[in-house]
C-alpha cells in the first residue's frame, strides 16, 4: 500500500507482483524513481517499450505514461515526488533541502538523453549506491512506526544526486549532431553552474577550457549553430519555465536566482526570447 512519510512523497513498495494496475498517481506525479529489485518483464512508456530486468532503475518525468507488464514475479519500490511537493514551500516542509532537490530533478527534466527513461551509470559503484539508498528508504518506510526521518531525508537527497550526475545534459534539440567531448564539457559545465553568474562569464570558460576568450564563443558557435550568450539565456529561461509552471516562486525570487537584476529585468528578457509576459506564461498554465 502507498505511505506518504513526507507530505506529498509517495512511497510504494510491491513484492513478487504478477500484476500491476495503472499508477493512479500520473497525472499529479512530477518526478518518479521506479527500481526493480526482482523480476523480469516489459515496461510501455509514452507508446515505447522497453525490458526491464533485476536492478533496473526508471526516472519519470511530468506527463510520462508507464505501464508495467510482468512475466516473472516482480519486486519494485517507487519514489512519486507529486507536483504540490514544490508548492508553497515558504510554509511547508520548510526543514526540508526541497530547494536544492527541485534543482537536481530539474537537470534531469532538460536532459533528452534518456528517451526511454532508463538509468544508464558512469560506474557500477553509483548504482551500487543508488539501489542500496533506495532498499534503505524502503525499509525505513517498513518500519511504520519508528521510521527515521533523518535517515530517508538524506537519502532522498543522495539518491536525487546520483541520478542527476548520471544524467547527460547534452540537448539534443539545440546542437549539431557532431560529436564533440570538448562541447559535451562546455554544455554539461554550464548545466552544472547555471546558477553561478561568475563562472559562465567568457573569460572563465575560456580559461576553464584551455581556449582564448575570443575563441570559445567561435568555437561553440560553430559545433551548436547558437551563440554561447544566447545559449545561456535560452537554458535559463527554460529553467524559468519550469519554475513557472511547478513551484510558487515569486518572479523576484527566480530572478535572483537565475541572476537576473530584478524580476524586471527577467519579464523583459522573457518577453524578448519567448515573446510573452511571466504573467501571461502562468496564466497560460492554469
Amino acid at each position: 500500500m502507498p505511505r506518504t512519510i513526507i507530505e506529498n512523497i509517495v512511497i510504494q513498495e510491491y513484492k513478487n507482483q504478477s500484476f500491476f494496475e495503472f499508477c493512479k498517481y500520473t497525472t499529479i506525479r512530477f518526478f518518479e524513481i521506479l527500481y526493480f529489485e526482482k523480476g523480469t518483464g516489459t515496461l510501455k512508456i509514452n507508446g515505447n517499450t522497453v525490458t526491464y530486468a533485476p536492478n533496473s532503475i526508471f526516472v519519470f518525468i511530468p506527463d510520462d505514461v508507464y505501464i508495467v507488464n510482468a512475466e516473472t514475479a516482480t519486486s519494485t519500490v517507487t519514489i512519486k515526488f507529486l507536483k504540490s511537493f514544490f508548492r508553497n514551500t515558504h510554509i511547508q516542509n520548510t526543514t526540508l533541502p526541497v530547494n536544492d532537490w527541485f534543482r537536481k530533478i530539474e537537470e534531469i527534466l532538460h536532459s533528452e538523453s534518456h528517451q526511454l527513461r532508463e538509468m544508464q551509470f558512469e560506474s557500477q559503484h553509483d548504482k551500487m549506491h543508488l539501489t542500496s539508498l533506495i532498499n534503505m528508504v524502503a525499509a525505513e518506510y517498513n518500519e511504520k512506526q519508528t521510521f527515521d526521518i533523518f535517515i530517508i531525508q538524506n537519502s532522498l537527497s543522495v539518491i536525487l544526486h546520483l541520478i542527476a550526475r548520471n544524467i547527460q545534459y547534452i540537448n539534443t534539440d539545440s546542437i549539431k549532431k557532431v560529436k564533440s567531448s570538448r562541447i559535451q564539457q562546455i554544455i554539461n559545465y554550464i548545466h552544472a553552474n547555471i546558477y553561478n553568474s561568475e563562472l559562465l562569464s567568457t573569460k572563465n570558460l575560456a580559461e576553464k577550457f584551455y581556449m582564448a576568450d575570443n575563441y570559445i564563443s567561435e568555437y561553440f558557435k560553430k559545433h551548436t549553430d547558437v551563440s554561447l550568450k544566447k545559449y545561456i539565456i535560452n537554458y535559463k529561461l527554460k529553467l524559468v519555465e519550469t519554475r513557472l509552471k511547478y513551484t510558487d516562486l515569486q518572479y523576484s525570487e527566480i530572478a535572483n536566482e537565475l541572476g537576473f537584476t530584478d524580476s524586471s529585468h527577467l519579464n523583459k528578457t522573457f518577453k524578448t526570447y519567448k515573446g510573452t509576459s511571466l504573467s501571461a506564461f502562468k496564466e497560460s498554465l492554469a
